[in-house]
């Protein structure tokens, strides 16, 4: 018997944990010839999320937790859980329910066909407006300036054949943009589209650093672009402010007196150019910092406590 693993992590959902399971659970019953696993990694809710999964894992023994000691972040939480998926594919969504769980059902029909991968990609959203088209610009930014063309709408939420995820695994690290990771490898993907619901209830824990810092990866990861934008930038700007200087002297040797030395045109460039340069010594500290995070040896997460799972599948970062 095939297994499929649901993996998913979760953030102070204590008003969504329940209905997830639920839903999840009602989509697979559909498909008794699969055995399943769900597996649930939780970044130190603040709620009552914790006990609520304490309280679904005593009834179900296919339902397994890990608590995290700390928050952790999506991307090392992420990357963690998925060191324990078993079975033959996985499927990932978001526990908030802004991905449908009866997806699920479309997955699996499209990985019975013969798809190693199958993604979810939104032909629609109902969240507010200025964050869809922020995501737009966003999603045709990357496309622009990535070497490989990541897949746009596409959060992560789908199935993964266990033959693609092992060898990912060998690649991914915290700061690795996972869509990206996705594209490079070049596999042949399946699509279902869907509109993304509201959240129903609670509040996302991202905010704007939470996605500036996603944005950065997905950039850092995926392109060398800016790098060279800013070594061509530096080339225009110095030729250009040569340019000028010498424009500026040979006028001011013709009209002598007409023309004072004045220090409006030096303030002007120096306020232009020390921003430019700081914009661009930004941007190669992120860069940097990314190799930093790549080379830095640290665990990805420290655990508190594993919910349902026996004693050779846990690791040496619980406390």
């Amino acid at each position: 018997m095939k297994k499929i693993c649901i993996v998913s992590g979760c953030y102070n959902e204590q008003n969504n944990i329940k209905e997830f399971y639920d839903r999840v659970v009602a989509v697979l019953r559909k498909f008794p010839q699969y055995d399943y696993e769900i597996i649930i990694i939780d970044n130190c809710s603040k709620d009552k999320t914790p006990e609520i999964l304490k309280e679904i894992a005593s009834n179900d023994k296919n339902f397994k937790v890990i608590l995290n000691a700390k928050n952790f972040g999506v991307n090392r939480s992420t990357l963690y859980v998925q060191k324990f998926t078993t079975g033959d594919c996985m499927i990932g969504l978001a526990s908030d329910l802004e991905d449908p769980p009866e997806l699920i059902a479309d997955f699996l029909e499209k990985w019975e066909q013969g798809y190693k991968m199958v993604a979810a990609v939104k032909k629609g959203s109902k969240e507010n407006i200025l964050i869809r088209i922020i995501r737009s610009i966003y999603y045709k930014i990357i496309s622009a300036i990535s070497e490989i063309k990541p897949i746009d709408n596409f959060t992560g939420f789908g199935l993964y054949d266990m033959s693609i995820i092992k060898p990912l695994l060998d690649f991914y690290d915290s700061t690795t943009y996972f869509r990206g990771l996705i594209s490079e490898f070049g596999y042949d993907i399946a699509y279902v589209e869907f509109v993304k619901p509201v959240r129903k209830s609670g509040k996302s824990s991202y905010n704007f650093f939470s996605y500036f810092d996603y944005a950065m990866i997905g950039i850092t990861s995926n392109s060398k672009v800016p790098i060279r934008i800013a070594t061509l930038a530096g080339l225009f700007l110095s030729g250009l402010s040569l340019l000028g200087a010498v424009f500026y002297f040979i006028l001011k040797i013709i009209f002598w007196d007409s023309i004072p030395f004045g220090i409006a045109p030096l303030v002007i460039g120096l306020f232009f150019f020390s921003s430019v340069q700081i914009f661009f010594v930004g941007l190669i500290g992120e860069y940097v910092a990314a190799v930093l995070a790549k080379v830095s040896p640290k665990p990805l997460v420290s655990v508190r406590e594993y919910i349902n799972f026996n004693n050779n599948e846990k690791t040496d970062t619980d406390l």
